[in-house]
């Protein structure tokens, strides 16, 4: 055998390691790109989003980049508002799916045997049905639709995702034999949820939050398309997809436009997300 034949084949690392790099950057630019604009809405807009600034389905000019809607208003004001819009409910949704599904996994990976049986029947029951099924049903049962409604619908339908990766990664760490050394040495369970569990298994969480985030983000779209969502004058961009279906022949705009932008910010999240398992995952690092 050649000197050639026994190098060892770098390109698949290599190209392995563009690709990561690729992922993580487009991600990086989408979400930054949201993220900055919702923002930016906090301090100014071109036009007041509920003031008439223009003539009805005026199409896109220099005074209005995006043309405006039935009523008059400016359309990309809108869009740019519902950029936060979807960010507070994308956060806000992962934030409480992840407070109880953390919890509850973590009390069934330390609960007794018939307990922990009971508990992932459970939550194999709930997983069974769609987010945004359960989301409905939440919002139905409160006192009315409102943007914080939605969010915590969202964060109880996905809850119990959550609860159940939980649920296997910690009992997945407390088979190894440093959680025994660790409780020999008088560490509490805390102690070990604290020191051991929680470390090791957030960088699989992170990347399913990630994940919830988009989910959440189509799922507060739909329930706004539905009427369940944030009320007017809120300007969701579900909301904004259902008031442009009256006029999707003769202002297409109105529809193309808030489609584009739920498009762009769920692609980034996921790619975000393929970035951030890249990282976490030691199998796919490329050493130096």
């Amino acid at each position: 055998m050649s000197a050639l034949d026994e190098t060892p084949p770098v390109a698949p690392a290599a190209t392995r390691k563009s690709r990561w790099s690729l992922t993580l950057t487009i991600g990086l630019i989408l979400v930054g790109i949201h993220v900055a604009v919702a923002l930016l809405t906090l301090f100014w807009t071109p036009y007041d989003p509920s003031a008439t600034a223009g003539g009805r389905l005026e199409p896109p000019s220099l005074s209005h980049w995006v043309g405006t809607d039935r009523l008059g208003r400016d359309f990309f004001t809108l869009i740019m508002i519902g950029s936060r819009i979807a960010l507070v409910v994308g956060i806000g949704a992962v934030a409480i799916g992840a407070a109880i599904g953390v919890t509850i996994g973590l009390l069934s990976a330390f609960a007794t045997r018939f307990l922990d049986d009971a508990l992932a029947a459970t939550l194999d029951i709930l997983i069974a049905f769609p987010v945004l099924l359960l989301a409905m049903l939440v919002v139905a049962a409160s006192d009315g639709a409102s943007l914080w409604s939605a969010i915590l619908a969202l964060g109880i339908a996905m809850s119990a995702i959550v609860a159940r990766l939980t649920r296997i990664l910690a009992k997945r760490v407390l088979q190894n034999d440093y959680i025994i050394a660790s409780r020999t040495s008088g560490t509490s369970w805390p102690g070990v949820v604290v020191r051991h569990v929680l470390p090791n298994i957030w960088p699989t969480l992170t990347v399913n939050f990630a994940l919830q985030f988009g989910i959440a983000v189509i799922a507060e779209a739909s329930l706004s398309y539905l009427g369940l969502g944030a009320p007017p004058p809120n300007a969701s961009w579900g909301r904004l997809l259902q008031e442009a279906q009256g006029t999707v022949y003769t202002a297409p705009i109105g529809a193309i436009a808030p489609g584009i932008a739920l498009v762009t910010l769920v692609i980034g999240v996921n790619l975000l997300a393929d970035g951030l398992r890249d990282i976490g995952d030691p199998t796919r690092r490329v050493s130096r």
